[in-house]
């Protein structure tokens, strides 16, 4: 063999070695100041990763903006933002690459500031260990804490207590096995299943590779030297078997697959198989990759399986061993992490992807909020930009889960908005809620279409939208009018009638109106299976709920009415007196003034309320029912 064959195949092997090494992703978390950055650029410094590139430009900003005073700063490797740069704080989420002889590594630096929870909450959703940083100067602080329920929640059981700056105290034995006793006190009350002390000195590099001479009294392991031998494959490997269908893979007529990433467990060909939603089951008959079949493949890897009958599966779906299946529920309790300015509103409708699976669903009750820095309930209505809560999700379908304790993959979720396409939350399941296994429909005999031919029309509703002095209730008063004299059969639910009784309860909040509009919503489908045709007046300000609204009844039966006036002409109206209350801060929340309308986009019917009198607009309104053939 030539020397160019020994060079190439010494290099294969290399290659082949680093292919073969199990990759451990963790991140870095704890208060402000504690040294993470420092922690992870003396990682990459040591395991000497970095290009002469890199090395010549931490040199240089060392000197210019570094904290050491001109000597190597270690948290300008990871410090990529100007403004943290400028704050010495680190705000994104930053991900660093390294590698050892015997694993592969990918740290998350995450914020640690309060305000910036759902950045370490991104951070921590794919990490299988945390490493929390504790100042030896400061000891347990209220952000320790913090980080640490967040930790916990989002299920990493595996913890690294590194007591940083240990220089700073003199290499003190006492001062780090009382940090050591309170980090223990208190986690406690969370599900760890092991924590690692380790003393260190991220900055002179005291156990972070190899023992520190200034800490002989310490036998345990450096911080590295426990990152390559911590186990956390076997907990996943070990559980039952989950592919969650991402793609129905039909190149042709003689192929059909299902493809995805597995989740957790192992499969081989011949295993039995069931989709848990429908009950169907059938055998593998192949797992393909692209680097050819395999006859056993495990979590992680991205497989394409072909079956050995014909069943019907496809993108959300998942595929399971038929003895350890998951539970399939349409409501859930839930804890989410807000991710948005706006704040959540429970019963808006969202999206909800859980796994590959995107059905609607709603938030439909919000239990309490918890106070991360104190972990205590706090009683709320809505959650805010970085808040916690735990709460009732509610589902359109049926679909198939594992309580996110059992399984990360399979029991996460989050939340997109309708409109914007935004990730506004992210969540995880507790439970299935069992209500609904005790409520079934009951069979009728004279359905809605009945009872709507009885009376000679089309049940529909007329969703009459627009700013408080618009004329909306006046026109719609007006259409019931005409319809009555017509022999139809109608009911006018009036928003400030309704605020008298069955939404009595309810002020003028964000949140109170989603839910004022979740009921009206409810009703005027329950009138509808009555036959009749219900006109429904509400300013109704937001573009969800009279979604919500439309998407509870059958297409052709939700007729948008826009009564398009502008703010000048309705405040000049202000029959009500409301506008000048506003104005004069006695009304909060008062739409137009100190509260969004959202107008509509694609009404059916638009009424130009500046230049159409009532009756005209009632005329317009009925002779559009004429053409649609509701009357």
């Amino acid at each position: 063999m030539n020397d160019l064959s020994i060079a190439t195949a010494e290099i294969n092997a290399y290659l082949k070695s680093q292919e073969e090494k199990d990759l451990l992703r963790f991140i870095t978390c704890g208060s402000v100041d504690d040294g993470k950055s420092t922690f992870i650029g003396r990682l990459l410094w040591d395991s000497k990763l970095l290009f002469e590139d890199q090395l010549a430009t931490l040199t240089a900003e060392s000197k210019r903006v570094g904290t050491q005073n001109g000597e190597i700063d270690y948290a300008l490797l990871l410090d990529g933002l100007q403004a943290e740069r400028e704050q010495g704080i680190t705000i994104d989420v930053a991900y660093r690459y390294f590698a050892t002889d015997k694993r592969k590594f990918i740290v998350a630096d995450t914020p640690g500031h309060e305000q910036y929870t759902r950045n370490m909450a991104t951070g921590a959703s794919t990490a299988d260990l945390a490493v929390i940083l504790i100042d030896a100067r400061k000891g347990v602080l209220t952000q320790t804490m913090r980080h640490s329920y967040l930790v916990s929640l989002l299920g990493i059981k595996k913890v690294v207590l590194a007591v940083n700056k240990m220089d700073l105290v003199d290499y003190s034995e006492a001062v780090f096995e009382q940090i050591k006793a309170d980090y223990a006190d208190f986690a406690r009350q969370l599900e760890f299943s092991e924590i690692t002390s380790i003393p260190v000195s991220a900055l002179k590099g005291d156990n972070m590779i190899g023992a520190s001479d200034a800490m002989p009294w310490y036998r345990g392991p450096s911080v590295i030297a426990h990152l390559e031998a911590v186990n956390f494959r076997s907990d996943v490997s070990d559980k039952p078997f989950r592919l969650p269908v991402q793609w129905v893979n039909r190149p042709n007529l003689d192929f059909r697959g299902f493809s995805g990433t597995i989740a957790s467990g192992s499969i081989r060909v011949g295993d039995d198989i069931v989709e848990p939603a429908s009950g169907q089951t059938s055998k593998v008959a192949r797992i393909v990759t692209f680097d050819g079949d395999l006859d056993e493949a495990v979590a992680g890897q991205a497989v394409t399986l072909t079956l050995e009958d014909e069943i019907d599966i496809s993108r959300g779906d998942i595929l399971c061993e038929t003895k350890g299946r998951p539970a399939t529920a349409d409501q859930f309790e839930a804890k989410v992490v807000w991710m948005n300015s706006e704040p959540l509103l429970p019963g808006r409708n969202y999206l909800v992807k859980l796994g590959t699976s995107l059905t609607a669903g709603k938030i439909s009750d919000l239990k309490y909020k918890v106070n991360v820095n104190t972990l205590e309930h706090v009683a709320t209505k809505t959650l805010g930009l970085n808040e916690i809560g735990i709460c009732n999700l509610a589902l359109d379908r049926a679909v198939s889960f594992d309580p996110y304790s059992e399984n990360r993959q399979t029991g996460s979720f989050i939340l997109i908005d309708r409109f914007s396409n935004a990730t506004v939350a992210a969540g995880t399941i507790d439970f299935a809620l069992r209500r609904a296994d005790n409520i079934h429909w009951q069979s009728v005999d004279i359905h809605k279409e009945a009872r709507a031919a009885q009376k000679g029309q089309k049940a529909s509703v007329l969703w009459f939208t627009g700013l408080s002095g618009s004329g909306k209730s006046t026109i719609a008063n007006l259409v019931e009018k005409k319809l009555h004299t017509m022999n139809k059969h109608t009911y006018l639910l009036d928003g400030d009638n309704v605020r008298h009784g069955l939404n009595k309860d309810l002020g003028f909040t964000d949140a109170d109106r989603v839910e004022n509009i979740r009921r009206v919503g409810e009703t005027a489908k329950l009138m509808v299976d009555a036959g009749l045709i219900t006109l429904v007046s509400f300013i109704s300000p937001f573009r969800s709920e009279r979604q919500m609204a439309r998407g509870l009844l059958e297409d052709g039966e939700f007729l948008e009415v826009f009564v398009d006036t502008p703010l000048e002409i309705c405040e000049a109206r202000d029959i009500k007196g409301l506008y000048k209350k506003a104005r004069a801060g006695e009304i909060k929340n008062f739409t137009g003034i100190s509260s969004d309308y959202e107008r509509p986009e694609n009404a059916e019917i638009v009424i130009d309320g500046a230049r159409q009198t009532p009756e005209e607009s009632a005329d317009a309104i009925i002779e559009t029912l004429l053409n649609r053939g509701v009357i």
